[in-house]
Formats: C-alpha cells, sequence, structure tokens
C-alpha cells in the first residue's frame, strides 16, 4: 500500500534565505570575504605584526571606533587591532600592533 506523502508531491519548497535562517535559529550574521557589505562589517587584509603573515579579518563598523585584541590565524599570537570609523559610519583606518 502506498503512502500519501505531502512533503514529495508537487514541486519543491523553496530553500529559505540566510537571514530567514539566521533569524529562525538565533544566529549571528557571517561575514564571508568577497560578498556585499551588509553595513555591519567589513573584511580587511592584516600583516601580522609578529610573523609577517597577512590573513583577512572582519571589523565591526557599527561600534564606531575602537580597540580589540585577536589572535593572528597564522601564528596564533595576539594583535591590538584599533579602528577609527567616521562620522558616517565607514572605515576611517586601521592598525594592528604588538602587545609585548
Amino acid at each position: 500500500m502506498r503512502r500519501h506523502r505531502p512533503d514529495r508531491d508537487g514541486p519543491p519548497a523553496p530553500l529559505p534565505d540566510a537571514a530567514s535562517i539566521d533569524r529562525r535559529y538565533g544566529l549571528e550574521p557571517v561575514f564571508e570575504p568577497g560578498r556585499e557589505r551588509t553595513g555591519l562589517g567589513e573584511f580587511v587584509s592584516i600583516d601580522c605584526p609578529y610573523c609577517g603573515e597577512r590573513f583577512a579579518t572582519p571589523l565591526d563598523l557599527s561600534a564606531g571606533s575602537y580597540a580589540a585584541i585577536e589572535d593572528c590565524q597564522v601564528c596564533c599570537r595576539p594583535i591590538e587591532i584599533a579602528v577609527s570609523v567616521d562620522e558616517a559610519g565607514a572605515l576611517g583606518g586601521f592598525e594592528a600592533r604588538r602587545l609585548d
């Protein structure tokens, strides 16, 4: 006997977009290099002041000017990143410094 399966009859349901998935499960938005800016952040390339390797990291422009500590993605040493944001909310500049 064949059962009726409503999820298999008719055209497939459209896939949800990323924003609706984030809302449904209470997730934070994901910042990805190469994608359109969301207004909350921007990816920048930073040269590690310890090992010299370059890596990409997101900056939160919604917070205004700030300083934060982030580990190098290559050598794992802590880097202080000072970010300046202008009155319009755009990135004014940033600087990566050693902590020692």
